[in-house]
């Protein structure tokens, strides 16, 4: 099994905790009514939503994937520090074991960055290239960009 490691930032001007709590603490309520044509539901199959928690995201029919379950490793909601790990779903194919993320938002001027570290865990001698990945990166940036707009257009949501 090998590891592959990729890294993304964006800035916004929306704080640090409140991108947290939309985007981490209450992604299960609000991703899917933003993007209802993408993601069908996100429910909890186990725990609250605290460490050890496992949350199944559904896709809607005719998707090109069928569901993916994440297990919450650790949540520092004082740092807005997530880190959770893709463990089931057909996304993961017959190359990768399992995808592990770090989320943070950190302080930045009047607004935030945001970091994303990915860890591709794959099977065999597999080696993921970048370009591989590029959808699913490009897809996680437009998900943060709908609720960033969202959160602009709110600005009394999650204060």
């Amino acid at each position: 099994m090998g590891v592959t490691t990729f890294t993304q930032e964006f800035t916004t001007s929306i704080a640090p905790a409140k991108l947290f709590k939309a985007l981490i603490l209450d992604s299960h309520n609000l991703v899917p009514k933003l993007l209802p044509q993408s993601i069908k539901s996100i429910e909890f199959i186990e725990g609250d939503g605290g460490v050890g928690s496992i949350k199944q995201t559904n896709f809607p029919e005719g998707s090109h994937f069928k569901y993916l379950k994440h297990n919450i490793d650790e949540l520092d909601v004082d740092n807005n520090v997530c880190k959770y790990s893709l463990i089931e779903g057909d996304v993961l194919g017959d190359k990768l074991e399992s995808i592990s993320y770090e989320v943070k938002f950190e302080a930045s001027g009047s607004g935030s960055v945001c970091k994303m570290t990915s860890h591709y865990h794959t099977k065999g001698e597999f080696v993921i290239k970048e370009e591989e990945i590029k959808e699913g990166k490009d897809k996680a940036l437009g998900l943060y960009k709908v609720v960033e707009e969202y959160l602009l257009a709110n600005p009394d949501v999650y204060a």
